[in-house]
C-alpha cells in the first residue's frame, strides 16, 4: 500500500480524507492544515493524525494530496515533488501557467507521477459514452449552480467552466484556434456568470455557459457528431445517446426515418449505454495509485491540467477583450 498524506482539511479535504481512509490502496498517514483549531477538530472527528508540520508529513509519505487554495498548490507540490513524492493536486492545477510548467518539469526530472483532480473525467455518466465520442463538431455546455461563497474568490471559469473545459479538451483532438469570451459580476468581484466559445483548428466548436447564481443546479453537455447526438448529465448520472444509420429499404412500421433534400433517407435509433456506479472522487485517487505501482501515465496526468488551466485563462482575458470592444 502506497502511504499517502492530505494537505488541506476543508470541504473538499475532509471528503479526500474519508475516501483515502476507507481505500484499499493506501495507508492514510495524516493529514496537514495551517489552521491548528480546525486541523485538531478535524482529527478528532476522523480519527486521523493531524500534523502541524507539513514538512513532517510530506516526508512519511509515497503521495501527497494537495486540497488546498488555489494559490497554494505550487508551493505545496513543489515542496513534495522536491522530496520525491508523488502528487495529486485538486483543479485547476495551479495559479499561474509559469507555476504548472515548473511543476511539470520537476516532476519529469524527478521521475514522479501527478495527476490533477479534474474529476469529472471519472463521472460514470461520462465513463459509459466517452469512447463514442469521436470527432464532435459541435459541443455545447451548461454548468449552472445555486449561491454558495465557497469559491467566489476566484472567477466562476475557474470555479466551475473549468470541469468542462477539461472534458472538452479530453474529446476534441486539435488544437484551440480562437476563444471569444464575455463573464458578468453580479454578487463577486469577480464575474459570477461566464460563457465562452472555443473554436479548434479542425473546424469543432464548443460553446460553453457556466453560472453561481442559478435558482437550480445543472450539469450537462452536448456532443453533435456525424450521424451521433450525445447529452451528458453529469449532475444526475443520465446519458442520452441519439443515432442515425442508413435507413432500410423497407422500414418497419416503428422505425424513425428522415429523408433530406437530396432523398438520402437515414434511420434514427437510440442506445442506452449502461452506467456503472461508482465514486468519482475515490477512482480519482486511485487512479494515481495504479499509475504508480504499474508505471503509466496517469489518466489526467499534469500536462493536461497545465493546457485545461491554459484555455481557462486565455477565457479570463478573453473578457477583458469583450470589454474594451463593447
Amino acid at each position: 500500500m502506497l502511504k499517502a498524506g492530505v494537505l488541506g482539511a476543508g470541504h473538499l479535504g475532509k471528503i479526500h480524507l474519508r475516501l483515502l481512509k476507507e481505500s484499499s490502496r493506501y495507508d492514510l498517514i495524516g493529514f496537514h492544515d495551517p489552521d491548528i483549531i480546525q486541523g485538531k477538530a478535524v482529527s478528532e472527528e476522523f480519527g486521523i493524525p493531524y500534523y502541524e508540520n507539513m514538512n513532517a508529513l510530506i516526508e512519511a509519505v509515497d503521495v501527497v494530496d494537495i486540497v488546498t487554495p488555489t494559490l497554494s498548490h505550487y508551493d505545496c507540490a513543489k515542496k513534495a515533488i522536491g522530496k520525491g513524492k508523488h502528487v495529486f493536486i485538486e483543479k485547476p492545477i495551479t495559479h499561474t501557467q509559469e507555476e504548472a510548467r515548473e511543476l511539470i518539469a520537476l516532476l519529469q526530472a524527478k521521475g514522479l507521477k501527478g495527476q490533477v483532480g479534474h474529476v469529472e473525467r471519472f463521472n460514470p455518466a461520462f465513463q459509459a459514452v466517452k469512447h463514442q465520442i469521436a470527432d464532435p463538431m459541435f459541443i455545447e455546455t451548461h454548468r449552472l449552480a445555486e449561491f454558495n461563497p465557497r469559491g467566489t474568490d476566484v472567477p466562476v471559469v475557474l470555479d466551475l467552466m473549468i470541469h468542462d473545459i477539461d472534458i472538452i479538451l479530453s474529446v476534441v483532438q486539435s488544437e484551440v484556434a480562437d476563444i471569444q469570451a464575455s463573464g458578468v459580476s453580479v454578487i463577486s468581484n469577480s464575474p459570477d456568470i461566464a460563457n465562452a466559445r472555443i473554436a479548434f483548428k479542425n473546424g469543432c466548436v464548443a460553446n460553453l455557459t457556466a453560472s453561481r447564481i442559478s435558482l437550480k443546479n445543472m450539469r450537462k453537455s452536448r456532443f453533435f457528431q456525424r450521424d451521433a447526438y450525445i447529452s451528458v448529465d453529469f449532475l444526475e448520472r443520465k446519458v442520452e445517446v441519439v443515432k442515425m444509420k442508413d435507413a432500410p429499404e423497407e422500414p418497419g412500421e416503428f422505425d424513425m426515418v428522415l429523408q433530406n433534400a437530396e432523398g438520402a433517407k437515414k434511420q434514427i435509433y437510440f442506445e442506452n449505454p449502461e452506467i456503472v456506479a461508482n465514486n468519482p472522487i475515490l477512482d480519482e485517487l486511485e487512479a494515481l495509485a495504479t499509475a504508480i505501482e504499474k508505471d503509466v501515465t496517469p489518466p489526467v496526468p499534469l500536462e493536461q491540467g497545465a493546457r485545461a488551466l491554459d484555455v481557462a485563462l486565455r477565457i479570463i482575458q478573453a473578457f477583458e477583450t469583450s470589454k474594451l470592444n463593447a
